[in-house]
């Protein structure tokens, strides 16, 4: 395992400094350095490390998550307002619509394995979209009307809705029936992590204010007990909703509220963190990414992704009517909440082994929706925040 950690730094380090020179994100270094790693090309990697790389991509997501909740204000987030409670769900819900209506005709599936395709590829993806809000925020661009914050509050929810309409969008697949309690998960887990979140965090801001210790020494008390937070949702499945990842931005938030001096610190340090999770991260899914689905379908999942961004697009764009924002604005909006990658890399083959017919058409839509948006959207936010932004 030491030795395929050696390459995935090494080797991702060195593609993502080649794309970078050449003005491309360096993550699409990193994803085609895993593609070639990975077990369905060169099948350079440890069968333990690819073993433990969903848990690695998600410690990956802790870090970013974190950092994204320390650098949030509330203040900003109120002022935005209804527009970020609307980007949590409605252009997820417009690019599965697209999805429905167009899937079926390219790939032959049903309307409901259809279904199950948007609800896997209209993830938006954190990894890709938080550390760039984090880093226009610093440099303050799109302050007035709060856009990063817009942006960092919808992506980090879009996950939660989205993932449960897959379990209701597969359950429909496999021939069982679906409650409308089922869907009332999203709005109690979305809740329930918030509030857990909150409360973590104004103790942990109590304790830190009254005994002493180094900020490394904080750091790890966060992320572990972050990684609980994540263990605590896995151990709730079935009986109550409840969104980890929620919880731990929301465990950030608390502290920036409280504890502002302490918050900005750990930012820092969980920002030198992220130089190594995001490595490990981008390479792990690429090497999760089997070309050869995504050229069994070709054309037509390219045109899918292509449909289905569209709709997204509008999507975001009915979030923002009635806003102060200016066109440009809108525009930034749009495009920057084009990148998938993570949740396509994490449950795109569940239906395929599930044994659902769509199963092999899904994690095709899957691999490609990564390869398409997410350099189109990391390219799209990087060249366009300075001229879009004030």
């Amino acid at each position: 395992m030491l030795t395929s950690l050696a390459l995935v730094f090494l080797c991702g380090l060195l593609l993502s400094g080649v794309f970078t020179k050449l003005k491309l994100p360096g993550l699409l270094g990193m994803i085609i350095t895993g593609v070639l790693l990975g077990p369905f090309a060169l099948d350079l990697l440890d069968g333990s490390l690819l073993g433990i790389s969903a848990q690695l991509r998600q410690a990956a997501l802790v870090i970013i998550l974190t950092r994204a909740g320390l650098s949030l204000d509330i203040d900003d987030l109120k002022r935005v307002g209804r527009p970020a409670v609307l980007m949590c769900f409605v252009p997820a819900c417009f690019e599965i619509v697209g999805t429905v209506l167009f899937a079926p005709a390219l790939f032959g599936i049903t309307r409901v394995e259809a279904a199950v395709m948007g609800s896997v590829i209209a993830a938006v993806s954190p990894a890709v979209v938080v550390p760039r809000m984090l880093k226009i925020m610093d440099e303050g661009y799109g302050r007035k009307n709060s856009i990063p914050q817009l942006i960092l509050a919808g992506a980090s929810v879009d996950d939660v809705f989205v993932i449960v309409l897959f379990a209701a969008f597969t359950s429909l697949a496999g021939g069982e029936s679906v409650s409308a309690a089922s869907f009332l998960q999203i709005p109690v887990s979305i809740v329930l992590g918030v509030v857990v979140g909150v409360c973590v965090g104004l103790l942990l801001t109590l304790f830190f204010k009254r005994i002493h210790m180094r900020d490394s020494v904080k750091l790890l008390i966060i992320l572990s007990i972050s990684f609980l937070l994540l263990q605590l949702e896995t151990s709730l499945k079935g009986t109550v909703p409840f969104s980890g990842l929620l919880a731990i931005m929301s465990t950030g938030l608390a502290i920036n509220k409280k504890y502002l001096p302490l918050a900005k610190r750990l930012s820092v340090k969980y920002s030198k963190l992220w130089v190594a999770a995001e490595v490990l991260l981008f390479v792990l899914v690429g090497a999760a990414v089997d070309l050869s689905y995504a050229a069994k379908f070709g054309l037509a999942a390219v045109a899918l992704i292509i449909f289905a961004l569209i709709f997204r697009m509008v999507g975001v764009l009915t979030c923002l009517i009635k806003t102060k924002l200016t066109r440009k604005e809108r525009v930034f909006c749009m495009v920057a909440y084009t990148p998938k990658a993570t949740v396509q890399a994490a449950i795109g083959a569940v239906p395929l082994s599930m044994g659902l017919a769509c199963g092999n058409a899904v994690l095709c839509a899957a691999v490609v929706s990564i390869l398409i948006t997410a350099p189109f959207g990391a390219v799209c936010i990087d060249r366009l925040y300075k001229k879009l932004l004030d």
